[in-house]
C-alpha cells in the first residue's frame, strides 16, 4: 500500500509539473488570469490531488484508516469503556487478593487453634487416666467405709439412747441459756455505749494533750488578735462588690501565711459565715470608708486551720503630708542614753497617733514605722550632741486610720 501511494503521488507530481511547464511555456490562461498565476493554480491543484488521492486510496484499502478518519469518536468511547472495565477488573483483583490474605490469616489462626485443641485434648486424656485411678481408689475406700458404717450403726443405736437422755437435759439448759442470752444482750448494749463514750473521751483527751504539749513547746505560729491582712473598703459599693473585696483581702492573708510558713501549716483562712455576712451588711449600710482587718481569732498551733475574725473601723484622714506631730526638747550630757531618749520620743508620738485615731498593732501596740537608715542617722546625731536638742517629728505622707504612720524626724541643737 505504501509503495502504491508513493508511486501514485510521484506520478501525479510528475504530471502536474509537466502540465504546469507546458502551461507556462504556451502561456495559457485560465479564467482570464495571467499565465504565471495559471501555472501556480495548476501546481496547487496538483498538490491537492496528491493529498486527496492518497487519503482516498488509504481509506479504500485500510479498515484502520477508515476507523481513524470516520470512527474516532466510536473508537474513543470503546477505549473509555475498555479502561473502565479494566479499572473494575483491577479493583476486583485487589479485593480478591485482600480476601485471599484474610482467608490465609484465618487459616493460620485455625491451625493455631487446632494445635491448641490437640494439646488440650492430650491434657484431658491424661487427666481422665488420673481420674480413673482415683475412682478405683475411691471404690476401695468406699467398701472399707461401708464396713465401718455398719459398725457405726450399732454404735449409733447406743448413742441414740444416750442422746434422748441428753435431750431432756438440753431443754433445761436451753431455758437457762435464753435467760443468760437476754442478760448478755443488755450488757452488750451498755458496753457499746460505754465504749463510744470512752472513745470520745480518749479523742478529746488526745486533742487536749496535743494542745498542752504544743503550748509548752512553743509551737504557736499565730497569736490571738494578730493582724493577717488589712485594707480599706470604699463606701457606696454593693454587697456583691464588698464580698469580692473581703474575699480578695482573705486571699491576701492566705498568701501572706504561705510566704510566712510555707507548707508547715494549714494556710487557708476560715471566717465564720454569719459574721462574714453581718460585716458585709454593716459596710454596705455605712456612708463612710471602712478599714477592714482580718485577724487571728485565737492562738494558732502549727497544723491547725487559721480561724479568723473580721474587725471594722471607720476610716478618716489623721495626718496630712508634712504635718507636725510632736516637737520636744531634751537636755543631753555625756551620761545620756540616745536610745532611751529616742524611745521616749517615739512612745509619745505613738500615744498622740492613737489618740488621733490611728489603729494600733494588737500585739505591739505601735502605730508607726521608721526607716532603718533614718533611725541610725537620728541616733548618730544624738550621740554626738550635747546640751539642748530639739526633736521634731512630721508625717512623711498622708496617713489615714489604717496606718501605719511613717515619720520624718529632724534633730536641731538649741545651744550649749
Amino acid at each position: 500500500m505504501i509503495v502504491v501511494m508513493i508511486l501514485t503521488g510521484g506520478a501525479i507530481a510528475f504530471i502536474g509539473d509537466k502540465l504546469g511547464t507546458k502551461v507556462g511555456k504556451k502561456r495559457l490562461s485560465i479564467f482570464g488570469l495571467r499565465p504565471r498565476h495559471t501555472s501556480m493554480i495548476v501546481t496547487v491543484v496538483t498538490g491537492g490531488l496528491i493529498t486527496a488521492l492518497s487519503i482516498g486510496f488509504m481509506a479504500l484499502i485500510s479498515q484502520n484508516v477508515r476507523t481513524a478518519l470516520f470512527g474516532m469518536d466510536e473508537l474513543r468511547q470503546t477505549m473509555d469503556a475498555t479502561l473502565a472495565e479494566l479499572d473494575e477488573a483491577t479493583e476486583n483483583l485487589l479485593k480478591a487478593q485482600t480476601e485471599f490474605e484474610r482467608a490465609n490469616e484465618n487459616l493460620r489462626e485455625s491451625k493455631t487453634e487446632i494445635a491448641a485443641l490437640k494439646t488440650e485434648q492430650e491434657e484431658l486424656r491424661a487427666e481422665s487416666d488420673r481420674l480413673k485411678e482415683g475412682n478405683e481408689r475411691l471404690e476401695a475406700s468406699n467398701a472399707e467405709l461401708t464396713e465401718q458404717n455398719e459398725n457405726l450403726s450399732s454404735t449409733n443405736a447406743t448413742l441414740e439412747a444416750d442422746n434422748k437422755k441428753l435431750g431432756d437435759f438440753n431443754v433445761t439448759l436451753t431455758a437457762d441459756n435464753e435467760k443468760l442470752t437476754s442478760d448478755n444482750e443488755k450488757l452488750s448494749g451498755d458496753n457499746e455505749k460505754l465504749s463510744g463514750d470512752n472513745a470520745k473521751l480518749e479523742e478529746r483527751n488526745k486533742r487536749l494533750r496535743d494542745g498542752i504539749i504544743a503550748i509548752r513547746e512553743g509551737d504557736i505560729t499565730l497569736r490571738a488578735g494578730e493582724v493577717l491582712a488589712s485594707g480599706i473598703i470604699k463606701s457606696g459599693r454593693t454587697a456583691e462588690e464588698i464580698t469580692a473585696d473581703i474575699n480578695a483581702l482573705a486571699e491576701r492573708a492566705t498568701q501572706s501565711l504561705i510566704e510566712r510558713f510555707g507548707g508547715d501549716n494549714d494556710n487557708s483562712v476560715w471566717i465564720y459565715q454569719p459574721e462574714f455576712h453581718n460585716v458585709v451588711d454593716q459596710i454596705a449600710a455605712s456612708k463612710r470608708d471602712t478599714v477592714l482587718r482580718i485577724s487571728a481569732a485565737g492562738n494558732l498551733v502549727r497544723g491547725e486551720p487559721v480561724r479568723a475574725r473580721l474587725e471594722t473601723y471607720p476610716n478618716e484622714l489623721i495626718f496630712r503630708k508634712g504635718e507636725k506631730i510632736l516637737s520636744k526638747t531634751y537636755e543631753l550630757n555625756k551620761d545620756s542614753a540616745p536610745e532611751l531618749i529616742l524611745q521616749d520620743f517615739l512612745t509619745e508620738i505613738n500615744s498622740i497617733a492613737v489618740e488621733r485615731g490611728i489603729l494600733t498593732d494588737p500585739l505591739t501596740g505601735s502605730v508607726g514605722r521608721m526607716e532603718g537608715t533614718q533611725l541610725y542617722e537620728v541616733l548618730d546625731s544624738l550621740i554626738d550632741a550635747r546640751g539642748k536638742v530639739q526633736l521634731t517629728a512630721t508625717a512623711r505622707e498622708e496617713t489615714d486610720s489604717q496606718g501605719p504612720l511613717r515619720l520624718n524626724i529632724k534633730v536641731e541643737r538649741r545651744g550649749n
